[in-house]
């Protein structure tokens, strides 16, 4: 038994960190196992006092940093990529609002000037079917207080000195991890605020490809001269339909969807401080809704991408590539809600700028448990689940004493985990979400730990 609590997740994703010190990284690990445990509580309540002290000397340490306690796990991102032919890397900016934490010492302001804390920019890896893989890089950042009200000053500032060249970095970022998995091809997928035309030129390994949604109606090479126009004049490809889930008090419904494809040459625009590159062509796709439900918008997504696109079936790809994008503002989710770093009591922005890139990953690790069970079900637990974790989880379930000799599948576990966490599993219920399979985690962990003890002399 002893061996298999050694082999878990927490040495997998961090025994590697690149810390500059083995007894930094051993600590990371020790750290990473403790808080999974229970990721929403305070570090006084997952933390003996010992090992508080410890953590807090941890996060407060100036030669600890982001990238190396993130090395290891994206290390082992990189490969599990390796594996899948094409690999959808997710770019998303989120800010932390830290205002109600008053004493804590360096925080900027946000979107809101009202509010301090600081902000991420993120890159998550997803297979095309949406099962996250891993994280792949992350960068935080304090907008000073200084600065703020300077709007103005910051637009005429070159590219590489504005917030926006997140969005490069990020693409040149898959161009270094590139190398590591050559037969993998890298779509870097972002949102509207990555309409941006020196993205667009930037150069990149072969490989490398990005998908962005159009935020601007952008001068193009065509009769038309400009992006919504141009694509107007294009025939129609065909209908398809689009799922689009319930938020809040809205329902879910089904949309039915023109869509149109094309390639099309974007001019440079007038401010641009780029040297040459006075057009570059891309593919455009735009899929608009058709007859929206009274009192609905139209969905419409204009998206802009590097891989060609000319058929209704890569049009389509292309869509399903995009909508993958919201698994990351899920994943960001459960690092705010899930791991509570809004609530934690710091006093210093660094040490939270830290403390998020652990969480980081164990935030990734829920996620990938829920969405594992979804797209994989019938392959065995132990994918997920240490041998004695599936053994204490199928007594619990089924009130035995003894475990069978194989494991369930993953898809069994899964209920069952969620079960634990108060899913009801009704008929019609939907699939069991992140917050519920994070309470059922916390209660196998204790469950677990249990069996271990009874076991111990077995």
């Amino acid at each position: 038994m002893a061996q298999e609590i050694e082999t878990d997740w927490s040495i997998d994703e961090f025994g590697a960190a690149d810390l500059g010190d083995a007894r930094r990284t051993a600590r990371l690990v020790s750290l990473a196992r403790q808080l999974a445990k229970s990721p929403h509580c305070s570090f006084p309540q997952s933390l003996p006092p010992a090992q508080l002290k410890a953590a807090y000397r941890f996060f407060d340490n100036d030669e600890v940093d982001t990238d190396g306690i993130l090395t290891a796990h994206i290390g082992r991102t990189l490969e599990r990529m390796r594996a899948i032919p094409v690999i959808l890397a997710i770019q998303d900016t989120t800010e932390y609002n830290l205002t109600h934490l008053h004493a804590t010492q360096g925080l900027g302001y946000c979107s809101d000037i009202r509010i301090r804390g600081f902000l991420m920019h993120s890159m998550l890896a997803l297979t095309p079917e949406g099962l996250p893989l891993g994280v792949l890089g992350m960068k935080t950042w304090v907008r000073p207080l200084s600065e703020m009200g300077k709007k103005a000053i910051r637009k005429k500032l070159p590219i590489q000195g504005k917030e926006s060249f997140k969005w490069i970095e990020g693409i040149n970022h898959l161009t270094t991890l590139k190398a590591q998995c050559p037969e993998t091809k890298i779509v870097g997928v972002c949102d509207r605020q990555a309409d941006i035309y020196d993205l667009f030129v930037e150069p990149r390994a072969v490989g490398v490809e990005w998908l962005v949604r159009a935020a601007w109606n952008r001068c193009v090479s065509h009769s038309e001269s400009y992006l919504w126009d141009a694509m107007q004049s294009v025939s129609p490809m065909g209908i398809s339909s689009l799922h689009l889930p319930g938020r809040g008090t809205v329902p879910e419904r089904t949309a039915q969807m023109e869509i149109r494809c094309a390639p099309i040459r974007i001019r440079k625009p007038s401010h641009s401080k780029i040297q040459g590159c006075a057009e570059v062509e891309v593919y455009a796709v735009w899929a608009i809704e058709i007859a929206p439900p009274v009192g609905h918008d139209p969905v419409e997504w204009m998206l802009l991408t590097s891989v060609e696109t000319t058929t209704m079936e890569e049009a389509l790809e292309r869509l399903s590539w995009y909508a993958r994008r919201w698994t990351i503002e899920t994943w960001h989710r459960a690092l705010k809600s899930g791991c509570q770093i809004e609530a934690r009591q710091f006093g210093d922005v660094e040490r939270f700028r830290r403390a998020t890139a652990l969480f980081a990953v164990i935030a990734w690790r829920i996620l990938y448990a829920t969405l594992l069970g979804r797209l994989d079900a019938d392959v065995s637990c132990e994918v997920l689940l240490q041998r004695f974790e599936w053994q204490a989880l199928y007594c619990r379930t089924h009130g035995v004493s003894t475990a069978p000799p194989d494991p369930p599948t993953l898809g069994e576990a899964t209920l069952w985990i969620a079960k634990l966490g108060g899913y009801l599993g009704r008929k019609h219920d939907r699939p069991p979400g992140a917050t519920v399979l994070w309470r059922g985690f916390l209660a196998l962990h204790e469950i677990s730990q249990m069996y271990l003890i009874f076991r111990k002399n077995d």
